[in-house]
């Protein structure tokens, strides 16, 4: 198992951020949230400030940061910047391409060519519809992340725009909140009304590539009301009898993660989306409690890394070998940053 010091403390943050949130696939968005020229969806990825934008070619991203002075091109959540961003600085303004295109009343300069001064561009790609971008210009394609679901859920990810975003904040290092996430052996002490709608005796994790699949026989016979994928390292996908949640999980501080729930669902089924609601966040409830409990306990100090039940666990040892081998590497912080 981990060692403790990897759920506290600002040095195993920074590491996580560099090691294996910036070089990971990171989920921001759905392509319905970006569907004429200008919109934008702006975030954060592993302490680095992003920015997606629809252009004439499509989708392009870049670092949210003007090449001047750092300033910030747009603000965190999602907009249309007009035919180009403009510096919440000193106004520098630049193409949706990335390009500077005016740096305004900047005059004279000994070595400034405007055309050495585009935005930083990184990575983005989309898989049915949902947005990612990847910080790492070396990773794999985001298609090869996604490969076992498109086997496995061919025909049971119903394609829906976004319906509703909701946030929720956990006091928990997010690998806390992952590995909750990846078993179901606490569903009967933390979640006992879950036995209603699926068979929770029945509830099985199977690993596949870097995708964690959950499934539990439905009581009602539906073939997707109790399935579940988790994608390395941080992103859900929670499906339901009328659409899905994403559940993406952010490091927001060394014992802090926010909880980003995008719902894509049909519109037509406003009462059953209400219902959702209900039953999302009493279970989100629970598992705040019971994580906010053990990261409490993490950072008293008295704990020793137990033993993990083949069984019940397999998805969070196999998670943790993942961060231990990011962890491991060789490579200065610096380096990977």
């Amino acid at each position: 198992m981990l060692a403790v010091d990897l759920y506290r403390g600002e040095e195993a943050l920074k590491a996580d951020r560099a090691r294996i949130l910036r070089r990971t696939w990171q989920f921001v968005g759905h392509v319905s949230m970006l569907q004429s020229r200008g919109d934008y969806i702006a975030d954060v990825i592993g302490g680095a400030p992003v920015v997606v934008v629809r252009n004439d070619g499509g989708l392009a991203a870049f670092h949210n940061v003007c090449r001047h002075r750092a300033g910030g091109l747009v603000p965190d959540g999602t907009g249309n910047c007009g035919e180009h961003f403009t510096c919440r600085y000193h106004g520098w303004k630049y193409a949706l391409d990335g390009r500077l295109r005016s740096a305004v009343d900047f005059g004279a300069a000994p070595g400034f060519d405007p055309r050495q001064f585009g935005l930083y561009p990184i990575r983005v790609e989309t898989w049915r519809g949902m947005v990612f971008v990847n910080l790492d210009v070396a990773a794999a394609p985001l298609a090869d992340l996604m490969a076992p679901l498109d086997r496995r859920w061919a025909d049971d990810l119903p394609q829906f725009g976004l319906t509703e975003r909701r946030t929720h904040h956990i006091a928990c290092n997010w690998k806390t909140y992952v590995e909750n996430y990846l078993e179901g052996y606490h569903l009967p002490m933390v979640h006992p009304e879950f036995d209603e709608d699926i068979v929770v005796a029945d509830y099985r994790v199977e690993i596949e590539g870097e995708i964690v699949f959950h499934a539990a026989p439905a009581r009602d016979g539906s073939v997707n009301a109790g399935l579940w994928a988790w994608m390395w390292p941080n992103l859900a996908i929670n499906t339901y009898r009328h659409g899905y949640m994403v559940e993406r999980m952010t490091a927001t501080g060394p014992e802090s993660t926010r909880l980003d729930y995008f719902y894509f669902f049909d519109p037509a089924r406003a009462a059953e989306l209400a219902e959702m609601f209900v039953v999302s966040d009493r279970v989100t409830a629970q598992d705040k409690e019971i994580c906010e409990m053990v990261q409490r306990n993490l950072a008293a100090g008295v704990y020793r890394p137990g033993v993990l039940s083949p069984k019940h666990e397999a998805g969070i040892a196999w998670f943790q070998s993942k961060v231990a081998g990011r962890h491991d590497d060789p490579t200065p912080l610096a380096a990977v940053s």
